[in-house]
């Protein structure tokens, strides 16, 4: 035999100098969950290892994750119940927890990348990412909060703003919203293929912002399509967006791929709470091997095409120098 591709795996010095995919931790974003109060870290019951944070101890992580090299940081706000209207008004009030949230961590660490989620569930009496109106989400007319969500993150200090909510139209009115205010440098990662997932329980859990009636299937996408995804990304592309986002990432591997082979922009794919329950708890009944299991997940994702990962395994994989 003239070609015997064995030789090539050989030892482990020859293995990594072959190797086609790496992850690093310029490749990571880490989501952080944060709760108001003081002193606060709260374990998310269906998340092993992940924290809810009062903005103080949410600024103690920050700094030891970057210590570790670990730079940009995805924001989610657990409102309490009494603050929530059908309107999102919570959502952009000046002293609200998350732009206060926002607002530290930049003054704090300027150097790190704060991305911020825009959507109305995690302040909607609803539940849902858009006005409901007998039952209807309505379009057009959520576009409005949405716009002043961003321009208040962007006034905070956010360095990409992330708009996760699937209604037409919103990275092009997000886009115009932040030129006209003058924050042309102020990025969107669009969610433009964001799918009607069952990924997402532990996620709403955290946060508590699940649906208070049916779901989000008429502005979250078919789990079976695929090709609807290029008509998203290419919307978005069209309309601003900086990055195209798939979410969740490991059922979805096809649609990155899909993505990147159809776009110039960069790509980002959201490793999602229940992928991340999932593992670990598999590691907890001692069925995977840990280090192996995680960075498996991580490279899957760099090698479908993604270039950033928001992850919840994003410290964890730098502590241990797993990457």
């Amino acid at each position: 035999m003239l070609q015997r591709p064995r030789r090539n795996r050989k030892s482990e010095v020859i293995r990594q100098m072959v190797q086609e995919t790496h992850v690093s931790a310029a490749n990571l974003i880490f989501p952080l969950f944060i709760v108001d109060g003081t002193f606060q870290k709260t374990e998310v019951a269906s998340m092993p290892g992940i924290y809810r944070y009062s903005i103080d101890n949410l600024l103690r992580e920050i700094e030891s994750c970057l210590k570790l090299g670990l730079n940009s940081f995805d924001l989610f706000p657990n409102v309490d119940e009494s603050l929530k209207d059908q309107f999102a008004t919570e959502s952009y009030r000046e002293q609200s927890l998350y732009l206060r949230a926002i607002r530290e961590v930049k003054k704090n660490f300027p150097e790190a990348c704060v991305v911020t989620d825009v959507a109305m569930d995690p302040y909607s009496s609803d539940g849902h990412d858009g006005i409901v109106k007998d039952g209807v989400i309505l379009n057009d007319e959520t576009l409005e909060i949405l716009g002043k969500m961003a321009l208040a993150h962007a006034q905070c200090g956010a360095d990409i703003i992330a708009p996760s909510d699937m209604m037409d139209g919103r990275v092009g009115y997000i886009r115009g919203v932040l030129d006209e205010n003058g924050f042309t440098n102020v990025s969107i990662m669009s969610y433009s293929a964001k799918y009607a997932s069952a990924f997402y329980g532990p996620f709403r859990d955290a946060l508590n912002s699940a649906p208070k009636f049916g779901d989000k299937k008429t502005y979250q996408m078919n789990p079976a399509n695929q090709r609807e995804a290029l008509i998203e990304a290419n919307l978005d592309e069209q309309e601003g967006a900086d990055f195209l986002m798939v979410k969740p990432a490991l059922p979805y591997l096809d649609v990155i791929k899909l993505i990147k082979d159809n776009t110039e922009l960069p790509v980002a794919a959201y490793n999602v709470s229940g992928e991340y329950a999932m593992i670990k708890a598999a590691i907890q009944k001692g069925w995977l091997n840990e280090q192996r299991a995680i960075t498996e997940v991580l490279t899957s994702i760099k090698r479908a095409g993604a270039t950033a990962i928001l992850t919840y395994h994003a410290k964890e994989v730098l502590e241990n120098k797993w990457l």
